[in-house]
């Protein structure tokens, strides 16, 4: 469990705008010391927000900073508080190296679940790193422009009954119930949703994870948006959870408007 991994935890790109999208689920690797803790159906990495990255692309045109996982989820949750804390008490979730799915499938084999040791191993070698980088990306963007704007991009099944009755809505905008941007960011992102053709909803089933909540915060200069989308949104729910090119492209026009309307709205 404790041999070293060469992966770099993270990918930054630094851009020019107030802007950065931190893209915490996208990761698929699992070092090679790890694989044979987990199951088979854990393998197939269903939990990725697969291709988030590629539907994103647009930001690096628009001058956005780019921070995306390398590590899959099933290592650690990135965006998951350090002590474990569950983000939603009296709800089924996902914790920080969680032993199971969203389905209630077992992530580990008997007996192979990381202890608190190693738990705290990969804290240091993963979700630190990733966050250092994302604490210290704010703070350059926010020295250069004032304010700045944090997109947290995550996508989820649009149907996992474990977790949520019916089908999810099409656009998930969580800000902490309000917390973690100032009114006229949600307002403005909001109003796009609606006029968008898909559905949308404001802080429901999620109101963003971790780093929406900590990183957000408007009284100083850091306004944090999460957007939940559901994944059939633009690609294949089923595996090998293909991206779905016609679909995306439909979406896309509607993701980089909602960007667009919270950087317009940003204070000067």
């Amino acid at each position: 469990m404790t041999s070293f991994d060469a992966t770099p935890p993270f990918r930054l790109i630094r851009g020019t705008r107030p802007l950065l999208l931190s893209i915490p689920h996208v990761g698929t690797h699992i070092p090679e010391s790890l694989r044979g803790d987990y199951t088979d159906t854990a393998l197939q990495l269903a939990d990725t927000d697969w291709h988030l990255d590629r539907l994103y692309a647009f930001a690096h045109e628009m001058g956005a900073s780019v921070l995306s996982a390398v590590h899959s989820r099933c290592v650690i949750d990135l965006n998951r508080p350090p002590d474990n804390q569950s983000l939603y008490p009296g709800q089924i979730t996902t914790g920080l190296c969680s032993g199971e799915t969203f389905r209630g499938e077992p992530v580990y084999r008997p007996a192979r679940e990381p202890d608190a040791a190693e738990v705290e191993r990969r804290l240091g070698a993963y979700w630190r790193p990733y966050h250092d980088a994302l604490a210290g990306e704010l703070e350059r963007l926010k020295a250069l422009h004032g304010h700045v704007l944090l997109w947290d991009a995550h996508s989820i099944a649009s149907r996992l009954p474990r977790l949520f009755d019916d089908k999810l809505p099409d656009l998930n905008l969580g800000t902490a119930g309000g917390a973690s941007c100032a009114p006229e960011l949600l307002a403005s992102v909001a109003a796009v949703a609606q006029a968008s053709g898909y559905t949308s909803v404001s802080n429901g089933r999620f109101k963003g994870g971790h780093i929406t909540r900590h990183y957000g915060r408007p009284a100083d200069r850091v306004h944090a948006i999460q957007l939940e989308l559901c994944q059939c949104l633009y690609m294949d729910e089923r595996s090998p959870f293909d991206y779905q090119p016609a679909h995306a492209d439909r979406l896309q026009p509607t993701l980089q408007a909602m960007v667009q309307a919270a950087l317009a709205a940003l204070p000067a």
